[in-house]
C-alpha cells in the first residue's frame, strides 16, 4: 500500500499544491488591493486561501518571501515577446499587452508589490534585478529580429524610458486612462 501512496503522489503534478498556491497568490493580490501592502498579515491570507497558517509559512517562511513570490510570478507570467514581422507591430503589440495587463484586476496591485520588492532589502533586489535582466533580454531579442530584417530599433533602455514607464505612472498614480490610442502614440514618439 505504501508504494501506492508514493506512486499516487508522483503522478499528480500540480494537485493539491497547485492549488494551495494559486489560491495564496490570489488572496495576496486581493489583500494589496484592498487594502495596500502592509495592511495584513499571514494568518489573514492564509484565512483568506481556505488553509492554514502554517501551510503559508512552511512554503513561503514570511510574508515578505509571500510577496516576493506572488510578485515575480505575475510579472514574469507575461506573454512571450510579439513577432509581427516588423519594428512597429512588434512593439505596438508588446506595449499593448503590458497595458491590458496593468490595467487588469489584479495590474495595480502586482504593480505596487513590485515596488514594494525594490524596497525590501538585499534580497528583494536581488530578485527585482533577476527579473530586470531577464525582462531586458527579452525586449532585446525582439529589438534584435528587427536590427536582423534592416530596421533601426531603438535600444532597450529606450523602451522603458519612452514606452514603460509612461504607462507605469499613469496607472501608479491613476494619471489617467491608457487607451490604445494612447499606448501607440508612446511607440510611435519613441520610433521618430
Amino acid at each position: 500500500m505504501r508504494g501506492m501512496d508514493e506512486q499516487q503522489r508522483t503522478r499528480r503534478p500540480g494537485g493539491r499544491s497547485a492549488r494551495v498556491g494559486a489560491a495564496v497568490h490570489q488572496a495576496v493580490t486581493e489583500l494589496v488591493g484592498e487594502r495596500g501592502y502592509g495592511g495584513f498579515t499571514v494568518s489573514e491570507v492564509a484565512a483568506r486561501a481556505g488553509v492554514a497558517d502554517t501551510t503559508v509559512y512552511r512554503r513561503w517562511g514570511s510574508l515578505e518571501a509571500l510577496l516576493t513570490d506572488v510578485t515575480l510570478t505575475r510579472l514574469n507570467a507575461r506573454s512571450p515577446m510579439p513577432d509581427t514581422g516588423d519594428l512597429v507591430g512588434d512593439l505596438r503589440t508588446y506595449a499593448a499587452a503590458v497595458a491590458r495587463e496593468i490595467t487588469g484586476p489584479d495590474g495595480l496591485a502586482v504593480l505596487r508589490l513590485a515596488v514594494v520588492l525594490s524596497g525590501s532589502g538585499p534580497e528583494g533586489l536581488r530578485l527585482r534585478d533577476g527579473f530586470l535582466a531577464e525582462r531586458a533580454r527579452q525586449l532585446q531579442s525582439m529589438l534584435d529580429r528587427a536590427r536582423e530584417r534592416g530596421e533601426r530599433p531603438p535600444d532597450a533602455l529606450a523602451v522603458v524610458d519612452h514606452v514603460m514607464a509612461p504607462m507605469y505612472i499613469r496607472v501608479l498614480f491613476g494619471a489617467g486612462p491608457l487607451t490604445p490610442e494612447y499606448v501607440d502614440g508612446l511607440v510611435d514618439r519613441l520610433l521618430r
